[in-house]
Protein backbone atom coordinates (compact mmCIF):
# COMPACT_ATOMS: atom_id res chain seq x y z
CA UNK A 1 0.00 0.00 0.00
CA UNK A 2 1.27 3.45 -0.91
CA UNK A 3 0.77 5.27 2.42
CA UNK A 4 0.89 8.69 0.78
CA UNK A 5 -2.17 8.21 -1.44
CA UNK A 6 -3.61 4.88 -0.24
CA UNK A 7 -3.04 3.35 -3.68
CA UNK A 8 -2.41 -0.42 -3.64
CA UNK A 9 0.86 -1.43 -5.26
CA UNK A 10 1.55 -4.57 -7.23
CA UNK A 11 5.12 -5.72 -7.86
CA UNK A 12 6.53 -2.25 -7.26
CA UNK A 13 4.24 -0.19 -9.47
CA UNK A 14 0.96 1.48 -8.67
CA UNK A 15 -2.06 -0.47 -9.81
CA UNK A 16 -3.92 2.68 -10.80
CA UNK A 17 -0.97 3.73 -13.01
CA UNK A 18 -1.26 0.42 -14.87
CA UNK A 19 -5.04 0.72 -15.00
CA UNK A 20 -4.91 4.28 -16.42
CA UNK A 21 -2.46 3.15 -19.09
CA UNK A 22 -4.70 0.22 -20.03
CA UNK A 23 -7.81 2.43 -20.17
CA UNK A 24 -5.96 4.75 -22.54
CA UNK A 25 -4.85 1.86 -24.76
CA UNK A 26 -8.34 0.36 -24.90
CA UNK A 27 -9.79 3.71 -25.96
CA UNK A 28 -7.36 3.96 -28.87
CA UNK A 29 -4.94 6.33 -27.16
CA UNK A 30 -1.15 6.34 -27.07
CA UNK A 31 1.02 6.16 -23.97
CA UNK A 32 4.57 6.90 -22.86
CA UNK A 33 5.83 3.99 -20.79
CA UNK A 34 8.98 2.25 -19.50
CA UNK A 35 10.14 -0.94 -21.20
CA UNK A 36 12.97 -3.44 -20.82
CA UNK A 37 15.12 -1.03 -22.85
CA UNK A 38 14.45 2.69 -23.40
CA UNK A 39 11.16 4.51 -22.71
CA UNK A 40 8.65 3.80 -25.43
CA UNK A 41 5.65 5.33 -27.13
CA UNK A 42 3.00 2.66 -27.33
CA UNK A 43 -0.51 1.71 -28.36
CA UNK A 44 -2.60 -1.38 -28.94
CA UNK A 45 -0.82 -2.99 -31.88
CA UNK A 46 -4.17 -4.07 -33.35
CA UNK A 47 -5.46 -0.49 -33.65
CA UNK A 48 -4.45 1.07 -36.98
CA UNK A 49 -5.68 4.56 -36.01
CA UNK A 50 -3.63 4.52 -32.82
CA UNK A 51 -0.59 3.32 -34.77
CA UNK A 52 -1.08 6.25 -37.17
CA UNK A 53 -1.10 8.66 -34.21
CA UNK A 54 2.35 7.43 -33.20
CA UNK A 55 3.71 7.86 -36.73
CA UNK A 56 2.37 11.42 -36.71
CA UNK A 57 3.83 12.23 -33.28
CA UNK A 58 7.25 10.91 -34.25
CA UNK A 59 7.05 12.54 -37.70
CA UNK A 60 8.03 9.14 -38.99
CA UNK A 61 7.24 7.80 -42.45
CA UNK A 62 4.80 4.92 -42.16
CA UNK A 63 7.00 2.95 -44.53
CA UNK A 64 9.38 2.55 -41.55
CA UNK A 65 7.69 -0.13 -39.47
CA UNK A 66 7.79 -0.07 -35.66
CA UNK A 67 8.39 -3.01 -33.36
CA UNK A 68 5.99 -4.54 -30.85
CA UNK A 69 6.34 -6.07 -27.40
CA UNK A 70 4.63 -9.28 -26.34
CA UNK A 71 4.30 -10.55 -22.79
CA UNK A 72 4.80 -14.26 -23.39
CA UNK A 73 5.91 -16.95 -25.80
CA UNK A 74 2.25 -17.76 -26.44
CA UNK A 75 1.54 -14.20 -27.52
CA UNK A 76 4.57 -14.34 -29.82
CA UNK A 77 3.16 -17.48 -31.45
CA UNK A 78 -0.14 -15.68 -32.06
CA UNK A 79 1.65 -12.75 -33.73
CA UNK A 80 3.70 -14.75 -36.25
CA UNK A 81 2.42 -17.47 -38.57
CA UNK A 82 5.33 -19.68 -37.56
CA UNK A 83 8.18 -19.01 -35.13
CA UNK A 84 11.32 -20.68 -36.55
CA UNK A 85 13.26 -23.06 -34.30
CA UNK A 86 16.32 -20.83 -34.63
CA UNK A 87 14.33 -17.98 -33.06
CA UNK A 88 13.60 -20.04 -29.93
CA UNK A 89 17.30 -20.89 -29.69
CA UNK A 90 18.24 -17.21 -29.92
CA UNK A 91 15.60 -16.22 -27.34
CA UNK A 92 16.83 -18.88 -24.91
CA UNK A 93 20.46 -17.80 -25.35
CA UNK A 94 19.87 -14.04 -25.17
CA UNK A 95 21.52 -12.17 -22.30
CA UNK A 96 20.31 -8.70 -23.27
CA UNK A 97 16.92 -7.59 -24.66
CA UNK A 98 16.63 -8.81 -28.24
CA UNK A 99 14.15 -7.88 -30.93
CA UNK A 100 13.71 -10.42 -33.71
CA UNK A 101 12.26 -9.45 -37.08
CA UNK A 102 10.00 -12.27 -38.27
CA UNK A 103 8.36 -12.95 -41.60
CA UNK A 104 4.58 -13.28 -41.86
CA UNK A 105 3.27 -11.17 -38.98
CA UNK A 106 -0.42 -11.66 -38.13
CA UNK A 107 -3.01 -10.18 -35.80
CA UNK A 108 -1.70 -6.61 -35.79
CA UNK A 109 -2.62 -3.42 -37.64
CA UNK A 110 -1.59 -3.47 -41.33
CA UNK A 111 0.29 -0.16 -40.97
CA UNK A 112 2.66 -1.80 -38.49
CA UNK A 113 3.80 -4.49 -40.88
CA UNK A 114 6.68 -3.82 -43.28
CA UNK A 115 6.09 -4.09 -47.01
CA UNK A 116 7.71 -7.54 -47.03
CA UNK A 117 5.29 -8.80 -44.37
CA UNK A 118 7.82 -8.74 -41.55
CA UNK A 119 7.59 -7.30 -38.05
CA UNK A 120 10.05 -6.77 -35.20
CA UNK A 121 8.86 -8.45 -31.99
CA UNK A 122 10.40 -8.68 -28.54
CA UNK A 123 9.28 -10.72 -25.53
CA UNK A 124 9.59 -8.17 -22.74
CA UNK A 125 10.99 -9.24 -19.40
CA UNK A 126 10.22 -5.90 -17.74
CA UNK A 127 7.28 -6.27 -15.33
CA UNK A 128 5.28 -3.12 -16.16
CA UNK A 129 5.34 -3.54 -19.95
CA UNK A 130 4.71 -7.28 -19.56
CA UNK A 131 1.68 -6.57 -17.37
CA UNK A 132 0.36 -4.15 -20.00
CA UNK A 133 0.63 -6.81 -22.72
CA UNK A 134 -0.86 -9.52 -20.52
CA UNK A 135 -3.86 -7.46 -19.41
CA UNK A 136 -4.45 -5.93 -22.83
CA UNK A 137 -4.15 -9.46 -24.23
CA UNK A 138 -2.44 -8.03 -27.26
CA UNK A 139 0.97 -6.91 -28.50
CA UNK A 140 1.98 -3.37 -27.60
CA UNK A 141 3.71 -1.01 -30.01
CA UNK A 142 7.09 0.08 -28.67
CA UNK A 143 9.02 2.80 -30.43
CA UNK A 144 11.62 5.10 -28.92
CA UNK A 145 10.29 8.30 -27.35
CA UNK A 146 11.74 10.78 -29.80
CA UNK A 147 10.94 12.52 -33.05
CA UNK A 148 12.49 10.56 -35.92
CA UNK A 149 16.04 11.67 -36.60
CA UNK A 150 16.60 12.99 -33.07
CA UNK A 151 18.71 11.13 -30.46
CA UNK A 152 17.02 8.31 -28.55
CA UNK A 153 16.40 9.33 -24.91
CA UNK A 154 18.16 7.04 -22.45
CA UNK A 155 16.01 8.07 -19.48
CA UNK A 156 12.66 9.75 -18.85
CA UNK A 157 14.45 13.03 -18.05
CA UNK A 158 15.79 13.18 -21.62
CA UNK A 159 12.39 12.90 -23.33
CA UNK A 160 11.35 16.14 -25.05
CA UNK A 161 8.25 18.06 -23.92
CA UNK A 162 6.83 17.68 -27.44
CA UNK A 163 6.68 13.91 -27.01
CA UNK A 164 5.37 14.07 -23.43
CA UNK A 165 2.65 16.56 -24.43
CA UNK A 166 1.79 14.56 -27.54
CA UNK A 167 0.72 11.30 -25.86
CA UNK A 168 -2.58 10.62 -24.10
CA UNK A 169 -1.08 9.20 -20.92
CA UNK A 170 2.38 9.30 -19.32
CA UNK A 171 3.06 6.41 -16.97
CA UNK A 172 4.45 7.31 -13.54
CA UNK A 173 6.40 4.11 -12.98
CA UNK A 174 10.22 4.47 -13.20
CA UNK A 175 10.20 8.16 -14.15
CA UNK A 176 12.96 8.76 -11.61
CA UNK A 177 15.08 5.86 -12.85
CA UNK A 178 18.26 7.58 -14.04
CA UNK A 179 20.05 4.42 -15.10
CA UNK A 180 21.05 4.86 -18.75
CA UNK A 181 19.03 2.44 -20.86
CA UNK A 182 20.04 1.14 -24.26
CA UNK A 183 17.98 0.00 -27.27
CA UNK A 184 17.69 -3.73 -27.88
CA UNK A 185 19.78 -5.84 -30.19
CA UNK A 186 17.94 -6.49 -33.47
CA UNK A 187 18.18 -9.70 -35.47
CA UNK A 188 16.29 -10.56 -38.64
CA UNK A 189 15.34 -14.12 -39.49
CA UNK A 190 14.27 -14.61 -43.08
CA UNK A 191 12.81 -17.60 -44.87
CA UNK A 192 15.28 -20.44 -44.92
CA UNK A 193 16.37 -19.56 -41.36
CA UNK A 194 18.92 -17.02 -42.55
CA UNK A 195 19.98 -14.89 -39.57
CA UNK A 196 21.14 -11.31 -40.05
CA UNK A 197 22.32 -9.02 -37.25
CA UNK A 198 20.82 -5.55 -37.77
CA UNK A 199 22.03 -3.90 -34.54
Amino acid sequence: MDIENNTPRYEGYEEDDLRNALDTLRKGGIILYPTDTVWGIGCDARNAEAVAKIYDLKKRADSKSMLVLVGSEGMLQRTVKEVPDIAWQLIDAAVNPMTIIYDDAVGVAPNLIASDGSLGIRITSEKFSRALCDRLRAPLVSTSANVSGEPTPHSFAEISPAIIDGVDYVCRYRRDDDKEAKPSNIIKITRGNIVKVIR
